[in-house]
């Protein structure tokens, strides 16, 4: 959950946010088909109450890109990283915020 300007998290400090939570995730990548259900089921494997209604769809301006945000019920910090870990090592996803 880092950024090239942010240093990552350290583990020893305490996270801002109260558990539990609805918190943001969005992931970018190119405007393929399936790519919206594919990062929705990635997130569910760590938040499998994500439906389809906290789903957003946001395409770049020339279409070629598509930006997905999925706001999840988050229980930990824990939970937020192992989301952010697997979306980061997929190959279809481009960038997390």
């Amino acid at each position: 959950m880092s950024t090239p300007n942010q240093p990552p998290l350290d583990p020893s400090q305490e996270s801002p946010l109260v558990f539990p939570c609805e918190f943001e995730i969005k992931a970018f990548g190119k405007a393929e088909e399936g790519f919206t259900q594919h990062v929705a089921e990635i997130v569910r494997r760590y938040a499998p109450g994500l439906e389809s209604r906290q789903i957003r769809v946001r395409p770049s301006r020339e279409g070629r890109y598509v930006s997905v945000v999925m706001t999840v019920h988050a229980t930990s910090r824990e939970q937020l990283e192992a989301i952010y870990h697997d979306l980061q090592k997929d190959t279809r996803v481009i960038a997390t915020l």
